[in-house]
């Protein structure tokens, strides 16, 4: 491993985590370095564009090269490309947010999923996490299909992590958490009942790849004054139906 280029792709994964500026010193305390590594390392992310620094409060953010990078691999990557008419006509049907998302597997405190693909409601009110975003994935509908569905070795490395409580509907026992993927994974669905969010309702299903593995979830989310019980019936056998038919083409 080379320590320079982990360094910056430690600092990379901060700014994911924090989604805020961040200042040489905190960026230090955050990765246990030295600050005048830090800032050696920051100043070569900056030559290239990588990273920005805000003249006015000294801070770092993320540069427009990233950005860059980010928008090529979402022309190039062929799931969002395939998937992404299935996801706009479930979208479109029910008029909520729909999403695309992945199991983050290169470590985090706690299991997480990234955002791939996002269709915007039109709704005014809209809760839902923009592309790029990292969540956590044990109390959200997304996350808890991806883990449903992983190998038993990813949720082993994790098993024996503090899981932080989001609302007062957060699932933080590992073995309720148990008992509940095992329930998704013989049901083919998930559904988060505020759980990370107050007001915030979603359901998802697995979309699986060759050889019958999880690729990727797609879910649909709203408030929950628009999404009633009533209402879950149909919306979980749509979204069963969209992971369905994007699976077959994947």
């Amino acid at each position: 491993m080379i320590g320079s280029i982990d360094r910056a792709l430690q600092i990379f994964q901060l700014f994911q985590q924090e989604k805020k500026e961040l200042s040489v010193t905190q960026i230090s305390k955050k990765m246990c370095i030295h600050k005048s590594t830090v800032c050696r390392t920051l100043e070569t992310l900056e030559s290239r564009g990588f990273v920005r620094q805000n003249q006015e409060t000294g801070k770092y953010w993320l540069g427009l090269s990233i950005y860059a990078l980010g928008m090529l691999f979402r022309q190039q990557e062929p799931l969002q490309k395939l998937a992404y008419p299935y996801a706009k006509a479930l979208a479109e049907r029910f008029n909520e947010g729909v999403h695309i998302t992945v199991l983050q597997r290169n470590g985090g405190p706690y299991p997480q999923h990234i955002v791939l693909e996002k269709i915007q409601s039109q709704q005014v009110l809209n809760l839902a996490p923009p592309v790029g975003s990292v969540s956590p994935s044990y109390c959200s509908a997304s996350g808890k299909c991806l883990m449903a569905y992983a190998d038993d070795a990813f949720l082993r490395q994790y098993e024996n992590c503090i899981l932080p409580r989001f609302t007062e509907h957060t699932v933080t026992d590992w073995n309720l958490l148990r008992q509940e993927l095992s329930q998704i994974h013989t049901d083919g669905y998930a559904v988060d009942r505020e759980e990370l969010e107050i007001g915030l309702t979603c359901i998802a299903a697995p979309i699986f790849g060759e050889n019958h593995e999880i690729t990727a979830a797609i879910s649909l989310s709203g408030p929950v004054t628009r999404i009633s019980e009533r209402e879950l019936p149909e919306i979980i056998a749509a979204v069963k139906e969209t992971a369905e038919e994007i699976s077959h083409i994947v």
